[in-house]
């Protein structure tokens, strides 16, 4: 790719600028007080898209958010990479955990990012490293060096389970036709040690509600007397473990793969500090299911970890209740071959059964996604990583995460097509977290970086 450096040199401004105005926008798919928001940021990408060079730019309307579509087809002969990435965002809170309005980006530097990294709600996850995309296609038509077809698909659910996202692509099978997925939503090791995501787990999320008395009582002239839901769900919830923080649901390992002793040795050359690790994350030591290493652990193996808790009364000083009600929002990260509908029912069927008498159990499931693995003698890997090898001066590591993309399986269901997954992020840029940011350097890296895969695709698949 010819003076593609130069270009991003004479342009950052400009691209920083234009994700600065994409950030200000609190496109929070979660909570409708901000519907408004995730309309116009949609508005904003067709925009952006229209602006970068796409020939057709649509508005896809679903029963929830809007999709945009966009393509530049140059010749019917040549390979066409599709593009995922969202536009919404997970909420900020808690608020005043932040360091900055997490809608008014800044760019401040870190230990990590000493050339600064922008900090805003959606800088990494998804906003900048979707953006990125649509900086490398510009460059490329400004400079006609477009070597193949793209097409864009970026919805606004992503962040709440993407529910229409699957009802789109089944529709629009000949409109979103494929020769490979390029997807910017996961990290990378570190600066100096590039790598491409291979793996994603998969997730069941599940709300439980455990009910006592039809009322809250007084803890005073019930206490005792009565089943306590809160005290019952935690007890419950503690009982999901062993002595070894292994699973106790039935059933859940049984369709577990076991990587073999080679493929652990190979994801161990990954570099990593235990001490850094626990300093970064303000630990006193690292935690989890005993003969894994702490990188196995949130990678290869599945989990369950309660994200919410409540009930009864959490407000100023005291009151003295025993609740009606206890609820407790639960996530299960699931390793490839573990189907989330299946663990989603195996959950319900045991968290049911363990409850005690005096309370009635109800488990609302929420959403999930199938865990995904790429191999790694595909044209599209070889192509990502060559890339990679082009940028950074040395071959990417391949490593498996610990997220998770549902919809990368259901893209290989429906359109038959291989996802290459290109992350820019690195783990310490606190996504879903408050003072979430994104390194400039390597915001830019990507747009740098994303060209070359087009380039060797291609010509891969000559």
């Amino acid at each position: 790719m010819n003076n593609v450096k130069d270009y991003i040199t004479t342009h950052k401004d400009r691209f920083i600028s234009e994700l600065f105005n994409l950030l200000k926008i609190p496109s929070v798919s979660a909570d409708s007080a901000y519907a408004d928001d995730v309309i116009k940021t949609a508005q904003t990408v067709k925009s952006s898209l229209m602006n970068a060079g796409c020939d057709i730019v649509e508005i896809c309307e679903t029963k929830g958010y809007p999709i945009v579509y966009g393509e530049k087809i140059i010749d019917a002969n040549l390979p066409t990479v599709l593009v995922y990435g969202h536009y919404d965002v997970q909420p900020a809170d808690p608020i005043e955990l932040w360091d900055s309005d997490p809608y008014e980006p800044i760019i401040k530097a870190t230990k990590k990012h000493p050339e600064g990294a922008i900090f805003a709600r959606g800088a990494c996850d998804d906003k900048g490293q979707m953006y990125m995309h649509v900086k490398a296609l510009e460059f490329m038509i400004k400079t006609n060096q477009l070597p193949c077809n793209v097409k864009f698909m970026i919805e606004g659910e992503e962040e709440v389970g993407s529910d229409n996202l699957g009802i789109f692509v089944a529709n629009n099978k000949e409109k979103l036709k494929n020769d490979i997925i390029l997807i910017s939503d996961t990290g990378m090791i570190a600066n100096h040690v590039p790598s491409i995501t291979t793996g994603l787990r998969g997730l069941s999320y599940v709300e439980v509600e455990v009910k006592g008395p039809n009322r809250d009582l007084h803890s005073g002239l019930y206490g005792g007397a009565v089943a306590n839901p809160i005290n019952i769900l935690t007890k419950m919830i503690a009982s999901l473990h062993d002595e070894n923080n292994h699973i106790t649901i039935p059933g859940f390992y049984e369709k577990v793969e076991e990587l073999s002793a080679e493929e652990r040795a190979e994801m161990a050359k990954a570099p990593f500090s235990k001490e850094a690790y626990q300093k970064a994350l303000d630990i006193e030591t690292v935690y989890g299911e005993k003969g894994y290493t702490t990188n196995e652990r949130n990678s290869i193996r599945p989990t369950l970890d309660v994200n919410g808790i409540w009930g009864g009364y959490t407000g100023e000083g005291a009151k003295t209740v025993i609740a009606s009600k206890a609820y407790a929002k639960i996530s299960m990260r699931l390793v490839p071959n573990q189907d989330w509908k299946e663990i989603t029912q195996l959950f319900k069927t045991h968290f049911e059964s363990i409850a005690p008498k005096g309370v009635v159990v109800k488990v609302t499931p929420h959403h999930g996604g199938q865990g995904y693995v790429t191999p790694i003698n595909t044209i599209g890997y070889q192509a990502a990583s060559k890339a990679y090898e082009t940028t950074f001066g040395k071959k990417p590591i391949p490593q498996r995460s610990g997220g998770s993309i549902p919809i990368v399986a259901l893209f290989e269901k429906e359109l038959e097509s291989k996802t290459i997954l290109m992350g820019f992020g690195l783990d310490s840029d606190a996504i879903h977290s408050p003072n979430e940011h994104f390194g400039v350097w390597n915001y830019l890296k990507g747009i740098e970086t994303i060209p070359y895969f087009y380039k060797y695709f291609t010509e891969m698949n000559a």
